[in-house]
């Protein structure tokens, strides 16, 4: 899952982008349809094969990048990371 972890590190360090431009979603049993879907502005760090977010609670989250299901650009709808093996059926 490195393209996930590069895909952030980008989102989030390089001056070109913006992370409240981004949203990711990921798989997250007891949500609708198993999935949630959080802004990349919450994002707290990202590790070698994790991210963790910041939840409403105050939390700090931690998900396994083979749980992202897709990553977002919501300004212009373009989908920027998809996972083939977590999509719905």
């Amino acid at each position: 899952m490195t393209k996930v972890r590069n895909l952030l590190n980008k989102i989030l360090w390089d001056k070109r982008e913006r992370p409240e431009d981004y949203e990711i979603t990921f798989i997250h049993r007891g949500a609708y349809m198993n999935r949630k879907t959080i802004p990349c502005k919450s994002i707290t760090g990202v590790k070698r094969s994790w991210f963790t977010y910041r939840s409403e609670a105050g939390e700090d989250i931690l998900i396994p990048f083979h749980r992202v299901t897709d990553i977002r650009n919501v300004k212009n709808n373009e989908i920027a990371y998809k996972s083939k093996k977590n999509q719905i059926q």
